[in-house]
């Protein structure tokens, strides 16, 4: 499909969205081309934007790109094409196509509550290529927050439907500003085997709070210990400064060695010794 949209214009757009895309560019050509160097196309894998003159060598042009993102080759690839040759057009010119292969985002994540810390863990992941999305029952807070690129904010009406619909391999931090809204966001969570990670704020007290509820209401210990409580101790201390930049801070940075992590070598959502919570409650003491 070709979208009625300047490549620049396309650019913008996917770099905001975090979609992975290929930006062609003529650099050189010699005898008769349908276009001169500088001619740009975007190439995605279900969109082309903008054209560098058709044809067939155009074709092989986004045919390369589209081989280079499903192979997840990213960086630059220099392609030749012998239009009379390699493109069989009668023209006969030559020409050389610098693809440019962006990866977008690179991990997902999903963020249930825009409270002070929230707010903080977005704005100090503005630098990764992550896609965020916001989520909060509070309409207002999401409407005063100042946009980036690749946030998205979502009004939290149904806990089940927002969870359902979370991309596979998300990583998941819960921190409403309400326990209510917390439990119920982990009792569906744990419910979903392909999550990357699961991570709740708050103290070794409310996650034992939170461990009794969900063992008398039937869940697994294997479903529970997939919950990282309390976020931010992945160095395993507890830190003693908790102003909600520092507790975002640590946050983020346990985030960089999640995320660090291929999906194929997850353990559902507990990817190494030095994530798994910090406290666990013996079943025998939540009677």
């Amino acid at each position: 499909m070709t979208a009625p949209m300047a490549w620049h214009a396309a650019i913008d757009c996917l770099q905001r969205a975090g979609t992975p895309h290929v930006l062609a560019t003529q650099v050189t050509s010699a005898g008769s081309t349908p276009r001169e160097p500088g001619a740009h196309m975007v190439i995605t894998l279900d969109a082309i934007f903008d054209t560098l003159g058709g044809g067939t060598f155009e074709w092989q042009t986004i045919q390369a790109a589209r081989d280079y993102l499903q192979q997840q080759r990213y960086g630059f690839h220099l392609e030749a094409f012998s239009l009379g040759g390699r493109s069989g057009q009668c023209c006969g010119g030559f020409v050389n196509i610098l693809l440019e292969v962006f990866p977008g985002a690179e991990a997902n994540i999903a963020i249930f509550g825009a409270g002070h810390v929230g707010q903080e863990i977005v704005k100090l992941s503005a630098p990764f290529p992550w896609r965020l999305t916001l989520h909060d029952s509070r309409t207002e807070i999401l409407s005063e927050l100042h946009q980036q690129p690749r946030l998205t904010c979502h009004a939290l009406r149904d806990v089940s439907r927002h969870v359902a619909q979370l991309p596979p391999h998300t990583h998941v931090l819960i921190l409403t500003h309400s326990h209510d809204e917390d439990y119920a966001l982990i009792a569906e969570l744990i419910q979903r085997d392909d999550l990357a990670s699961i991570g709740l704020i708050g103290s070794d007290s409310k996650w034992a709070s939170f461990s009794g509820r969900l063992i008398r209401a039937g869940y697994t210990a294997e479903k529970i210990q997939r919950v990282r409580c309390p976020i931010g101790r992945h160095l395993g201390h507890k830190p003693s400064n908790k102003t909600p930049y520092a507790i975002a801070l640590s946050v983020v940075s346990e985030l960089l060695c999640l995320t660090d992590i291929p999906p194929a070598q997850e353990t559902r959502g507990l990817p190494s010794q030095a994530l798994r919570p910090v406290f666990n409650v013996p079943p025998t003491t939540m009677s």
